[in-house]
């Protein structure tokens, strides 16, 4: 299985996006978290900073909508060129109808739940979906404390997946560093959202290196 290592530009430097993206070489996408304050109790960036991140990153874009009314807004960032939009659950009235959007238009799409929602019942859409995201922090903020509680339920994903058969791929996102990282890949995730992990390191693609090494020792 490849691990794929996701940095979150929500710990890098706002004044520099550019130049700190072009820290993080080694990484498979670049996690870009947008919040609305309404959704989230938090204001982070939004289209306008999208689009001009589309034009300068070498590397792929990974969205993450922490944002009210998905339905409408998800298929509008899917159309900046983003490769993968991922929305929350929580956030959207028709989930597959928002999924199937965000394909029509040629982002992957990826549906996310907070630590709160049961994710058992998405578990039975998988085909509609390219990627879960299974919060391993309340979403809002970065630098939180990893919730190892939320195992089991990744874990109940893992083996849905691995019964379907199907290409889904499996991102935690919250608190993930060297100390947790492998316990999220024993789990069953293999796409990991760090944010202060390697952009608080000097060598953040070292930092990258090393953490995609942990995991893949996990995962199955």
């Amino acid at each position: 299985m490849r691990v794929r290592i996701d940095p979150s530009i929500l710990a890098a430097d706002f004044a520099n996006l550019q130049s700190e993206i072009g820290r993080i070489s080694t990484a498979d996408l670049v996690h870009v978290d947008v919040m609305d304050n309404h959704f989230v109790p938090n204001l982070t960036l939004g289209l306008p900073v999208v689009e001009s991140l589309q034009k300068v990153s070498p590397l792929p874009l990974d969205l993450h909508l922490m944002i009210s009314d998905a339905d409408r807004w998800a298929p509008v960032y899917a159309e900046t060129g983003a490769y993968s939009v991922t929305f929350h659950a929580e956030a959207a009235a028709d989930v597959v109808a928002t999924a199937r959007k965000l394909r029509e238009i040629g982002a992957r799409a990826g549906l996310a739940v907070k630590p709160g929602t049961d994710i058992d019942p998405y578990l039975e859409l998988l085909p509609e979906f390219d990627m879960l995201l299974i919060m391993t922090v309340e979403p809002g903020f970065g630098g939180q404390s990893f919730m190892a509680e939320m195992m089991p339920k990744l874990s109940r994903a893992s083996e849905a997946v691995k019964k379907s058969g199907l290409d889904v791929w499996l991102q935690v996102d919250g608190g993930i560093s060297e100390k947790t990282i492998e316990i999220a890949a024993e789990a069953g995730a293999d796409t990991f959202v760090a944010g202060s992990a390697v952009f608080g390191a000097e060598n953040a693609a070292g930092q990258i290196t090393l953490l995609r090494e942990l995991a893949a020792k996990h995962t199955h």
